[in-house]
Parts: C-alpha cells; sequence; structure tokens
C-alpha cells in the first residue's frame, strides 16, 4: 500500500475518532439521567428517607444547573419499606421502567440484596446493565466477601468509622466502662464486632460491660435497655442505631438521667438532634464523613436546603454520588452503564471534603473522617440542627488513609 495512502487512512480514522468523540459528547449533552431512589419512605424510619430523598433531589438541582458531562438528573421515588424483599421488588420496577441507575443506604440487609439482584441481572442482561450506588449501607462484607464492580459505596464502612472512632476513644481518660447497643441486623453487629476488636487493640484496659442486640424498628421503649445500662456502671455508651431507634435511646437515657456520653454513627439522622436538645446527661459524639458548617459549597448546599425546606442536610453522600456520576460520565464521554462504571473504578473525584477517591479493588469510597460533638451553635459554626441552637462541631479530623482498612475483595470484572 503506498505510503501516502496510509497516511491519508490514518489521518482519516483520527479525524473520525474526534468526530466520534465529540458526537458522544453532543449525544450526552442535555440528556436526562434517571436514578431510581430505593428507601424507606414509609414505616419508623421514614422521616429519615424522606430527608434523604429530598436530599438526592436538591443536589441534582445544584448539578443540573451547570456541571462536566452536561447531563441533568431525575429521580425516581420507590418506597421499600426498610425491607430486603421488598427493596427486589421495587428494583425490578425500576429496572422495568428503563431506569439504569439506583441509590440506596438505608439498612445494610436491603443492600446486600440490592446488589447481589443487580450483579444477576447485569450477568443475564448484557446491554441493559445497572449500577448501583451505596450511599449509607455500611457493612464491610459489601466492599469484601460480597463485593460486585456493580456496587459503589459512598459511605466509609463500619470498619473505617470504627478505627476513626476509637482512634479517638483510646485518648479519652474518661472511657472505662463501654456499653454496646445496637440494632439486630448486619450494621449492628458489625459496630459490635468491630469495636471489640479495635478497642483491645488500642486500649485493652477498657471493659466491655454490656453488648445488646436489638430489633431493628421494633422497640417503643429503651427504659430497660437504659437501666442495665446505669446498673452496669457504664461511662460510655457505643451505638450504630440510627432514626427511631436512636431518637427513643436518647429519650429514654434523659428520662432515667443516665450520666454516660454517647460515641454514635448517626445522631445527625432526622429527630435524633432534637431528643439530644432537651437534655442528654453526658456527651454525644458522631464519627461521619463531613459535620456542620464545612467550608465551600457544603456549606451553601446546607443553608440554601434549610431555607427551601426548614429542614437539615446531613446525607453528605448525596452530592459526593451525583459527583461521583459526573466525573465517570465525563471520562467516558457516555451515560451507558459499563461505560461509567469502567470510569469510576479508580476515579478521584470532588466530594463536600475535598478530593475523594473511589478505591478499584473493591469501589469503597477513601475519604476524610471527622469526630463531632453535640455542642451550642455559635462562632465558626453557627448552624442550628433541627433548630435547636446546637449543631455537630469537630473536634478531630482524620485524612483519608488513617481510617483507611485493607479489602479481600476479589472483584469480578466485565470484559
Amino acid at each position: 500500500m503506498p505510503q501516502h495512502f496510509t497516511r491519508h487512512l490514518f489521518g482519516a480514522s483520527v479525524a473520525a475518532t474526534a468526530l466520534l468523540s465529540t458526537g458522544l459528547v453532543f449525544a450526552q449533552a442535555g440528556q436526562t439521567v434517571k436514578i431510581g431512589f430505593i428507601d424507606p419512605l414509609s414505616g419508623p424510619f421514614a422521616n429519615v428517607g424522606q430527608n434523604q430523598l429530598k436530599s438526592w433531589q436538591f443536589v441534582a438541582e445544584h448539578f443540573n444547573a451547570k456541571n462536566a458531562a452536561g447531563v441533568k438528573f431525575e429521580f425516581v421515588p420507590f418506597d421499600n419499606k426498610g425491607s430486603p424483599q421488598e427493596s427486589l421488588n421495587v428494583l425490578k420496577a425500576a429496572i422495568d421502567q428503563g431506569i439504569r441507575y439506583v441509590v440506596q443506604g438505608n439498612g445494610s440487609g436491603a443492600a446486600a440484596a440490592i446488589s447481589d439482584a443487580v450483579t444477576k441481572h447485569n450477568e443475564r442482561n448484557p446491554g441493559k446493565e445497572v449500577v448501583y450506588l451505596n450511599y449509607a449501607a455500611v457493612d464491610p462484607d459489601l466492599t469484601n466477601s460480597k463485593c460486585s464492580f456493580w456496587h459503589f459505596r459512598l459511605d466509609a464502612d463500619t470498619s473505617m468509622k470504627m478505627e476513626a472512632l476509637t482512634g479517638y476513644m483510646k485518648d479519652q481518660k474518661d472511657v472505662k466502662k463501654v456499653y454496646l447497643i445496637n440494632q439486630n441486623y448486619a450494621h449492628g453487629q458489625q459496630v459490635s464486632r468491630y469495636f471489640k476488636e479495635t478497642i483491645a487493640r488500642k486500649r485493652p484496659d477498657v471493659q466491655v460491660v454490656g453488648d445488646d442486640l436489638h430489633p431493628l424498628g421494633q422497640v417503643k421503649d429503651f427504659a430497660p435497655f437504659v437501666a442495665k445500662i446505669k446498673a452496669a456502671g457504664a461511662d460510655s455508651v457505643v451505638t450504630g442505631n440510627w432514626g427511631q431507634d436512636l431518637t427513643l435511646l436518647i429519650k429514654a437515657a434523659k428520662d432515667a438521667g443516665l450520666n454516660a456520653n454517647f460515641y454514635t454513627y448517626y445522631a445527625v439522622t432526622s429527630g435524633v438532634p432534637t431528643a439530644m436538645a432537651a437534655g442528654v446527661g453526658g456527651k454525644v459524639r458522631v464519627v461521619a464523613i463531613g459535620h456542620n458548617d464545612m467550608p465551600g459549597v457544603a456549606s451553601k448546599i446546607e443553608n440554601d436546603y434549610k431555607k427551601k425546606f426548614n429542614d437539615d442536610f446531613y446525607t453528605h453522600q448525596t452530592y459526593n454520588g451525583l459527583s461521583l456520576l459526573v466525573a465517570g460520565m465525563a471520562a467516558s464521554k457516555s451515560t451507558d452503564p459499563v461505560a461509567v462504571a469502567k470510569a469510576m473504578s479508580g476515579i478521584k473525584f470532588q466530594g463536600l471534603s475535598g478530593e475523594l477517591e473511589m478505591r478499584k479493588s473493591d469501589h469503597q469510597t477513601q475519604q476524610p473522617m471527622f469526630i463531632t460533638e453535640w455542642t451550642k451553635a455559635g462562632g465558626k459554626f453557627p448552624y442550628s440542627v433541627e433548630n435547636t441552637g446546637f449543631n455537630f462541631q469537630p473536634v478531630r479530623s482524620l485524612p483519608s488513609f488513617v481510617s483507611s482498612t485493607p479489602t479481600s475483595c476479589q472483584m469480578k470484572r466485565p470484559s
């Protein structure tokens, strides 16, 4: 073949590739990407689910105004009632509607069911793949023994949070006797397990004086549990409870005059701050990926959300999740779930606390962590949570590597 003809073909190929890439960008620009929201919108945890649905929708408005991928996001809500089985039913309904991206977070049991179902669906239905963004279900197994290429976790898992929390607790001289109380499902069981393992390594002198697991969302009166905590002489309570189960626990502690510090994962969730404002015997601390009055766009979103809904924006993973999707879509120049998932695997993207990384080996977000304390609002931290005059202020900040934990994930990737 003549050399000039080869050069001509090569030039034509480059031009065609460039044109195709440009075409992908233009085809994508203005496209609406529908995302299925699968979480409790009724039942005992409805207030949390409804807040988080509003948070996703509010953040979507922010990104819809302008983003690097040129797409728009629309959330379609599905009420899973907190049930793994109902999660599978509504997941099927979402897929039947042509939805290719889903988000869920409240409940590791539901998360495991969704992740497994999405993986099986994608194996059986090439060309109709679905991507699952897990924004709050923190069972470590989801990015270890049960890891999936199609599952991306935006929150820090239980082991990561416990590394951060016990790293703080080991330096607190008043922590001597700890009582564990948790919901009896994967997440609560893991909180109990990882606390006992990590505190034994960091502060072997600390005694675990109680370890209770209770039914999820079914206990109406926590007074008997608080009586056990008092009788055990606990100076600290560690709990992964959230929503109504934490609200009622805090109320019972206050009514019984329990003088113990609470170390929590989810004291930020709807209803709990109002219960704490009524008074708690000790201090309440939270381990989380963010806090009130964070600088930059985080503070603007927090305050704008409050103005619009008279409610609090506490799920930072909603912003981080759409930032991740935008980064993946912009990098792949596509909204196709396979291309986007491949682009998101290992990508660095901008979150509310700075640059985050979606670790390629297991799809667990690597990000800074914060220990915060329930404190009267003022000074650098004026935001009032649930209009109580209090908020969660950082007492320790930890860079990503401090709380990062290893993974046993053996990920099967699409060819």
